[in-house]
């Protein structure tokens, strides 16, 4: 039997999440909003976000499956295996751009080659891969309290000093509704793997809850460091930061260590979606080989702008979560036995083209909202229906 993991160890694991240069690097592209309203954007977006990831961690936590074998009471046994296979590859693409990101910062600290850093923290991502996410324990509480303290340093150094621009700004090339879309877009590309760790959960609903205040809470932060960066020091690149503020060693550890918490989970969930593929696949194995084939997309591919990969993202898994919303809570159905469900592989097309469509909508709460909401009543009108 798996050791279940307590409140405090959930929390520890998407504390980890949290902390990420990407999300950082997505604050400061808010800056054109101004602080007060490019701040209030983002909490709108996280509510909406983490209220999906408590949603989707707890059909994981009650049922104690994994993400990808929930999404099986869902589509059925076959109709799963499309999911499962995009999830995987969204998650190595995420290892690739998140190692990339951690490697480009470290080495505008340290000028040794960003290819360097690319090995060092896929190595680490390795041995927390084998060390597994039950046996982290001592060691993953010291790496959180060394983050939240060289992130609190981080923090002051930021916005100790006067802004550099105007707090309110006219938001010219940033609408508030792409502003909250991009607050939600970090949540929502969590929602595919939480059930991942809420399952082995000792109690799944407060562990859920937990994790989902814990992850938006600290994502918050972290947006607010990027957005505060760009507005207050003028500089959007946080290595650049933390070299002017002297904090060297110190930078590159928030930087590397930031990484290989984060992108552990991306790996380490591509190998438990795996499983779901087929009974005879290693989980761990596959998880390595993301984190190596993750470092070496980081080498030699170009992976700087990633906000078309995060909205491919949102328009794939966002319906797909709605409709296991729409199963689990509102219909109470469990299609797991069957071959393929039909009506919700519908129901899930429709929720991707009405995304497609929405995200040439400017609205105020951004698109994934709207297009959860309405794939969950599609979803159940297609199964009333049937």
């Amino acid at each position: 039997m798996n050791k279940r993991t307590s409140l405090f160890e959930n929390g520890l694991i998407w504390f980890g999440a949290a902390v990420s240069i990407a999300e950082i690097l997505t604050g400061t592209f808010l800056e054109p909003l101004g602080f007060g309203k490019g701040m209030l954007a983002v909490l709108l977006g996280h509510v909406i976000g983490c209220a999906m990831l408590f949603c989707a961690g707890l059909i994981g936590g009650q049922t104690r499956r994994s993400a990808m074998e929930t999404v099986k009471m869902s589509f059925g046994q076959k109709g799963s295996l499309l999911f499962s296979i995009l999830n995987v590859l969204q998650l190595v693409g995420w290892t690739a751009i998140m190692i990339y990101d951690g490697a480009l910062a470290a080495d505008s600290i340290f000028h040794t080659g960003a290819w360097l850093w690319c090995l060092v923290i896929g190595g680490l991502i390795v041995l927390w891969i084998f060390i597994g996410i039950q046996n982290l324990g001592r060691i993953n509480t010291i790496a959180m309290a060394s983050l939240f303290v060289l992130t609190v340093i981080l923090s002051f150094v930021i916005f100790r000093g006067e802004p550099m621009h105007m707090l309110v700004q006219t938001g010219e090339g940033m609408t508030f509704g792409a502003a909250v879309e991009l607050s939600v877009a970090m949540p929502l590309s969590w929602l595919p793997l939480i059930s991942d760790y809420t399952r082995n959960a000792q109690k799944p609903v407060q562990a859920t809850a937990a994790s989902a205040a814990v992850y938006g809470l600290v994502s918050c932060w972290m947006y607010a460091i990027g957005l505060g960066a760009a507005i207050f020091t003028g500089e959007d690149d946080i290595a650049q930061i933390m070299v002017k503020a002297g904090l060297g060693i110190a930078g590159l550890l928030i930087i590397v260590f930031s990484t290989v918490t984060t992108t552990f989970l991306d790996a380490y969930s591509a190998g438990i979606s795996s499983e779901s593929i087929s009974a005879q696949i290693d989980g761990k194995w596959v998880a390595v080989g993301a984190a190596v084939i993750g470092a070496a997309g980081a080498i030699f591919l170009p992976l700087t702008d990633i906000t078309g990969f995060l909205y491919l993202i949102g328009s794939v898994f966002a319906p797909m979560i709605a409709i296991q919303i729409a199963d689990f809570f509102f219909l109470r159905q469990d299609s797991s036995k069957q071959t393929i469900c039909i009506p919700n592989l519908i129901a899930w097309l429709l929720g991707f083209i009405l995304y497609r469509f929405l995200m040439g909508v400017d609205i105020i709460v951004g698109n994934t909202l709207p297009d959860m909401l309405l794939t969950v009543v599609l979803c159940i009108l297609i199964n009333k229906i049937g």
